[in-house]
C-alpha cells in the first residue's frame, strides 16, 4: 500500500467542507458523545464567559451527551469552585457530569508516570481520587494508571521479579488501595471505570493487567486512538479502532464503556474521521472526544496553514449525522476469531495488519472452541495447553490457521504430532507468487521466513517464488477431520500490503470461506461483518478502487445504505449481481477514505435464487 497523501481532503470530506451542517434538536440515536476537559481547563471554569464561549461552538456542530471534567493530570487539581462552575454549568444543559483523571506525573517528560512505591505520591493519588468521589458517581481514570517508574525504591520493590510480573502486582495493589477502595469508601454508589490507551499488546509490561482489572473496575473504555500509521512512534494500523473495541468487549462483555479518540498526530484531515466512525462501526455504546481545548481548534495542512471550514468539532458532528443514520441498521459484529491470551505477546499487532486486508477479525481471550475456523497468532503460545487445543479442534474437523510466528514459538513443544515441518531462521527474498499455473507479481521484494515441509504430507497453497526457488506462503495439512494452515508472515508486516490482489484473494477462501460475505481487492480495503446480513467496505486507500463483493447465490441484489451514492448511482440504489458458479459477485468503486454500507437482499425461497 502506497504511503496516504499528507494533503489529501478527499470526498467525504469535501462534501463536508462544501455543505453547512444542520443543527439537530435531539442527540443521536444510536450512541452517545461525551466530551473529556482537561484539569488545566476544568481550572479555567471559574470564568464562566470563558466556558461559555467554547461551549457555543463545541454545541454548534455536536450533540453531547455526557462530560468528564478532569480533577488531575500533571501537578494541576482544580480548585472545588472551578470544578462546582462547571459541573452546574453542564448539568443546566441537562448534560451528564463525571469525573476524570490523568493519573501522569509530567506529559511531557514521555508521560512520566506515578511512582506507586512513594508514600507521598501514593497519598496524593488517594487523596485526589476521595475529592474526585465527593463529586461524581462515576470516575474514569485516563490512559496513565500504568508506572514506567525505575526508581531505587522500584528496583528494590522488583528484587528478582521481571519488571512485567512487578508493575502487575503493583498496579493491581493500587487499584484496589488507592482507586477502587478510596473511591467507594466516600461515595458508595461510584462506578470506577478505567480507560485503557491503544498499546494493547504491551499493557503488562507496564502494570495494566487485563487480567485481573476489568474485574476489579465497575467497567472498563477504550482508547480507539491510531492516528497516523507510519509517522507515529507507534505505527498503529487504522483498523485498530474497530479491533480494539471488539477485543475489549470480548475481555469485559457487556462492561466496555465506549471508545475514545483525539485528533492528534495526522498527516491528512480524513484519519481523524476514520478513527471516529471506525469506532462506531464496532457498535460502541459511546465515544468520547478528547478534548474540550482541541475540539475548537482549527484544522492546519503540514505547512501550518488553516483549512477552512474544517474546526475538529465539525468534523466529529459530520461523521456522527452520517452514521447516525445506518449504524442502527446493522446487527451484531462477527469475524474470524481469533484467541490471543491476557498478557500475551508476539507478532505484535498483527490482527490489524490482517483486517487492512479485507479479513474481518474478532479477538478473544477465550479459546474459541465452537468455531468452525479459528486464526491464531504468536501471541497464542502463551496458553500452555494451545497445541492439545489445536489438537482438539482438528480431530472434530474444524480448521485452524496458524501463522509462522506460532509455528515457530511451538516447535519442540508438540506441534510436529500435528506436521512436520521445518523452521529456521533463514529468509528467503520474493516478489512472485504461483498457484497453479498462475504467477502474480508485487511491485517490490519482500522478506519471509523459510518453512520446509515432507512432500505429499503438507502442501502449498501459494507459492513465493525466489530466485529459481520457492517457499510455502500459505499451506495446508490435514490433520484426522480437520485441516491446519499456516500463513507466512513477512518480516515486515507492512510488506503484507504489496501481495497482490489475487494472492490476498487465495487467502481470503480459505479464512473466510464460513462468512457469507467476502470482497477481492488490494491491501487497504477493509470489511466490517454484522450478523443479519449487513456489511461495510472501507478503503484507506489515496485513489478510488474497484472492489468485487462475493456473497453466496442466494443474494439477488445489494442495498447502499450508507447514503453516500459515490459511484454507484444515487444513494440507496440497489446493485445486479454477476454469477460465479455458486456464488454471485457485484462489482462496485469506493472512493478514496471513504466506506458504503450494504444489505444483502435474499431469494424468499431458496428456489427463487436458482
Amino acid at each position: 500500500m502506497k504511503p496516504l497523501l499528507k494533503k489529501c481532503v478527499l470526498p467525504t470530506m469535501l462534501f463536508f467542507v462544501l455543505v453547512p451542517l444542520s443543527q439537530a434538536v435531539d442527540n443521536y440515536k444510536n450512541f452517545k458523545v461525551a466530551v473529556y476537559v482537561r484539569a488545566q481547563d476544568v481550572e479555567r471554569m471559574k470564568d464562566l464567559d470563558w466556558l461559555r464561549a467554547r461551549w457555543e461552538v463545541i454545541e454548534k456542530y455536536v450533540h453531547v451527551d455526557k462530560v468528564y471534567l478532569e480533577t488531575l493530570r500533571d501537578k494541576i487539581i482544580p480548585d472545588e469552585e472551578a470544578l462546582t462552575n462547571g459541573k452546574k454549568f453542564f448539568e443546566n444543559k441537562g448534560i451528564q457530569t463525571a469525573g476524570g483523571l490523568g493519573t501522569v506525573m509530567s506529559e511531557r517528560d514521555h508521560f512520566r508516570s506515578f511512582c506507586y512505591t512513594n508514600p507521598e505520591q501514593r497519598q496524593r493519588l488517594k487523596n485526589v481520587i476521595e475529592f474526585t468521589a465527593k463529586h461524581f458517581d462515576e470516575i474514569i481514570l485516563d490512559d496513565f494508571f500504568f508506572t514506567s517508574c525505575k526508581c531505587e525504591s522500584c528496583i528494590k520493590a522488583k528484587g528478582d521479579k521481571s519488571w512485567t510480573q512487578s508493575r502487575l502486582e503493583i498496579m493491581d495493589a493500587a487499584s484496589r488501595d488507592l482507586v477502587i477502595g478510596p473511591a467507594k469508601a466516600v461515595n458508595p454508589k461510584v462506578k470506577m471505570v478505567i480507560k485503557y490507551p491503544n498499546w494493547y499488546e504491551h499493557f503488562q509490561g507496564l502494570g495494566y493487567d487485563l487480567a485481573v482489572e476489568p474485574k476489579l473496575f465497575d467497567g472498563i473504555y477504550t482508547g480507539t486512538e491510531t492516528r497516523d500509521p507510519v509517522y507515529t512512534q507507534q505505527h498503529l494500523q487504522p483498523y485498530e479502532s474497530y479491533l480494539i473495541v471488539r477485543y475489549f468487549n470480548n475481555v469485559k462483555p457487556g462492561g466496555n464503556g465506549g471508545g475514545w479518540v483525539d485528533p492528534f498526530s495526522r498527516q491528512y484531515l480524513d484519519r481523524y474521521a476514520e478513527q471516529l466512525w471506525l469506532t462506531l462501526f464496532a457498535k460502541t455504546p459511546e465515544i468520547t472526544l478528547f478534548s474540550l481545548a482541541h475540539l475548537i481548534e482549527p484544522v492546519r495542512q503540514d505547512d501550518g496553514a488553516i483549512v477552512p471550514n474544517t474546526m475538529v468539532a465539525r468534523v466529529a458532528g459530520y461523521v456522527f449525522d452520517q452514521v447516525d443514520g445506518f449504524v442502527g441498521k446493522l446487527g451484531n459484529p462477527i469475524g474470524i476469531k481469533s484467541y490471543k491470551p491476557l498478557n500475551s505477546l508476539g507478532e505484535d499487532f498483527l490482527h490489524n495488519y490482517i483486517g487492512m486486508l479485507g479479513i474481518p477479525m474478532e479477538l478473544t481471550p477465550e479459546f474459541p472452541a465452537e468455531e468452525k475456523l479459528i486464526f491464531l497468532a504468536e501471541s497464542a503460545k502463551y496458553d500452555p495447553e494451545i497445541v492439545n487445543k489445536i489438537k482438539g479442534q482438528l480431530h472434530e474437523g474444524k480448521d485452524v490457521v496458524i501463522t509462522s510466528g506460532l509455528l515457530k514459538a511451538l516447535q519442540g513443544k508438540g506441534i510436529e504430532d500435528v506436521v512436520e515441518l521445518q523452521t529456521s531462521d533463514k529468509k528467503a527474498v520474493t516478489k512472485e507468487f504461483w498457484r497453479r499455473a498462475n504467477v502474480w507479481r508485487s511491485d517490490k521484494e519482500i522478506i519471509i521466513p523459510q518453512i520446509g515441509y515432507i512432500t505429499n504430507d503438507a502442501w502449498e497453497i501459494v507459492t513465493a517464488l525466489s530466485a529459481g526457488n520457492g517457499y510455502p506462503l500459505f499451506m495446508s495439512a490435514d490433520y484426522d477431520k480437520g485441516v491446519l494452515y499456516v500463513l507466512t508472515i513477512p518480516d515486515n508486516f507492512a510488506d503484507l500490503y504489496s501481495l497482490p490482489a489475487e494472492v490476498l484473494t487465495q487467502i481470503k477462501e480459505v479464512l473466510m470461506k464460513n462468512l457469507y460475505v467476502s470482497v477481492e481487492a488490494p491491501s487497504g480495503v477493509s470489511l466490517f461483518v454484522y450478523d443479519n446480513d449487513t456489511f461495510i467496505v472501507e478503503s484507506f486507500l489515496p485513489h478510488v478502487v474497484e472492489v468485487k463483493i462475493v456473497l453466496g447465490k442466494s443474494v439477488t441484489g445489494l442495498r447502499d445504505l450508507s447514503g453516500v451514492g459515490f459511484f454507484g448511482g444515487p444513494p440507496g440504489r440497489g446493485m445486479t449481481p454477476q454469477p460465479r458458479g455458486d456464488k454471485v459477485v457485484f462489482n462496485t468503486f469506493i472512493a478514496p477514505h471513504t466506506y458504503r454500507v450494504f444489505a444483502a437482499e435474499k431469494a424468499e425461497k431458496p428456489e427463487d435464487a436458482k
